[in-house]
């Protein structure tokens, strides 16, 4: 019988990992983790903790909750300041409810952000039933300090506006204008806005419906628009607009480059500073050179901005051409041109425009019909619709909402925005009247346009909290391959298509054949030409 092996005097025992030691404040740190909802692998990243010791702490549950009741007194008064999972949530709906809030620039006080955490959490202590009713909460200035320093939040716009100061900037803004010489039409504004794409006045038939059903409510479905033009009011930008889907399946089978609007998207449906930078670098600044261009104008131009959080600061460097000033947050509200009813005119537009379309595509007194367009009301139709609304907004209106920043360049003093707002009102009720929708006054209509300015909810800040991280959740297809294209696929497609085009020219029987095929070919492929004149416009850019 062989002998065991003889030791290798090299090898030497190896020494016992060390326990560590974990604390009860940790442990219950990590229960607290798994009550809102944290993942095993994300909780023992954080903590930086083995999984397995995770898992264990978590099967130990009960057990550990009860060691936590007989602690030391000093322990105990540590453990007191455990946040319930209501709390935490109601923490993270408070901080998008901010973020929403800053993105549209809307002024903020302790007092506002106090009440909405109050109101938050009283919704979801009702949700959570009795077993949540016993805790209290105060919304305390205490608590809003700790608030702060827990979520690092950014400094956001207070509604404090010192007197005086909105009769500052018009003179300062004379004075930029003079010194680069630019005329109105060289001069622009640009602003966010949001839009219930598919939200009817409150006493129409499809709103009692709507909120008599359960589940997600379309009417709550939010878009956000960048909006703009020049003083002279001869030039709107085509409009920017974000959604919270990249793919919606309304727009299978549509080119997205050939949208009337930049199509972008966001979880939040925000811009964001990544979306404004490109949108300023591969929109902006080519639409001020064409637009200059066609009209003999230098190629310059101002662009007059608020101090939203998704505008970069750096924008004037990106560009020699275009020069970018920042509205004071005490005076945007006041004198900002888009804000100054650009904005409302555009969404009484839409809405007289939906009720047009109503009647298009039915007879207007069937409310079966009517029911049923409206259910496949789809997002594709809401941007054939904002296009059309944009474009039937006037010059005249643009110009006129200079009057409080730049008075000079306004040449149409008739034009009121308020009467604008007012006919349009007026016309959308008459429109009302002939479909069979209910019954719309006035003071509905106003309602309704007021409410897409209203900050999220308390029930739509829950459904995002809701939502699935993913992107292209619902059955949404992945992105379609148009966005995958790169110059050299798309310079290689051409030359197959011209190769073909030259087979059929020297080979037909007739002249006139090869006119039309080769006419109807290259409308076909334009908006791949375009497409390729983009990317090679950005990649010299970059270089």
């Amino acid at each position: 019988m062989p002998g065991k092996r003889p030791r290798n005097v090299t090898d030497i025992p190896s020494a016992k990992r060390e326990r560590k030691a974990i604390t009860l404040d940790v442990k219950l740190e990590v229960l607290r983790r798994f009550e809102v909802g944290e993942k095993l692998s994300q909780v023992a990243k954080a903590l930086g903790l083995a999984v397995s010791t995770v898992a264990t702490i978590r099967d130990n549950k009960e057990k550990i909750k009860a060691s936590s009741q007989i602690a030391t007194p000093l322990r105990a008064s540590r453990l007191t300041r455990h946040r319930s999972a209501v709390m935490e949530t109601m923490e993270r709906l408070l901080r998008v409810w901010l973020e929403d809030q800053s993105q549209r620039n809307v002024p903020l006080s302790v007092t506002v952000i106090q009440e909405k955490a109050k109101s938050l959490f009283d919704d979801l202590q009702r949700e959570q039933g009795e077993s949540s009713q016993t805790a209290k909460f105060s919304a305390s200035k205490g608590w809003f300090v700790r608030f702060k320093e827990r979520h690092c939040l950014p400094h956001f716009k207070m509604s404090s506006t010192a007197p005086g100061k909105e009769d500052v900037y018009p003179e300062i803004l004379k004075s930029i204008i003079q010194e680069g010489e630019y005329t109105p039409q060289q001069v622009f504004n640009v602003d966010e806005t949001g839009l219930y794409w598919k939200r009817m006045p409150e006493r129409t038939f499809i709103s009692v419906e709507e909120k008599a059903e359960p589940g997600f409510k379309s009417s709550k479905d939010r878009l956000m628009l960048l909006l703009g033009g020049n003083a002279a009011g001869d030039f709107k930008l085509k409009p920017l607009l974000v959604y919270h889907s990249e793919n919606p399946k309304a727009l299978e089978g549509y080119s997205k480059p050939n949208l009337p609007v930049i199509w972008r998207s966001n979880k939040k449906a925000w811009a964001t500073r990544s979306i404004f930078h490109e949108w300023f670098t591969y929109f902006f600044c080519p639409a001020i050179e064409k637009y200059c261009a066609q009209n003999n104008l230098t190629n310059k131009a101002l662009l007059i901005l608020d101090n939203a959080p998704c505008h970069p600061v750096n924008l004037s460097d990106l560009s020699d051409n275009v020069r970018v000033e920042y509205l004071h947050d005490s005076t945007a509200d006041s004198i900002q041109p888009m804000g100054q009813g650009v904005a409302s005119t555009f969404k009484a537009h839409y809405l007289r425009r939906t009720f047009e379309h109503i009647l298009e595509a039915t007879d207007g007194d069937d409310t079966a019909e009517i029911r049923e367009f409206w259910r496949k009301y789809s997002i594709m139709d809401a941007v054939d619709n904002i296009a059309i609304a944009w474009e039937e907004l006037r010059p005249a209106a643009v110009n006129s909402a200079w009057k409080n920043i730049w008075p000079e360049c306004v040449h149409s003093q008739s034009v009121s925005q308020t009467d604008s707002i007012a006919q349009l009102q007026q016309n959308i009720v008459t429109l009302a009247k002939s479909v069979a929708l209910g019954e719309v006054g006035e003071a509905d209509v106003d309602q309704l346009l007021q409410s897409h300015e209203e900050g999220l909810s308390n029930e739509e800040l829950v459904q995002l909290e809701q939502e699935p991280a993913g992107e292209e959740e619902d059955g949404e297809e992945a992105a379609p391959a148009l966005r995958q294209l790169t110059t050299r696929e798309l310079s290689a497609a051409f030359s197959h298509f011209e190769a073909g085009l030259q087979v059929l020219t020297s080979n037909s029987p007739d002249d006139a054949w090869n006119l039309k095929v080769s006419r109807a070919i290259n409308d076909a492929i334009s908006c791949y030409r375009d497409l390729y004149s983009e990317k090679e416009w950005c990649s010299k850019q970059l270089s």
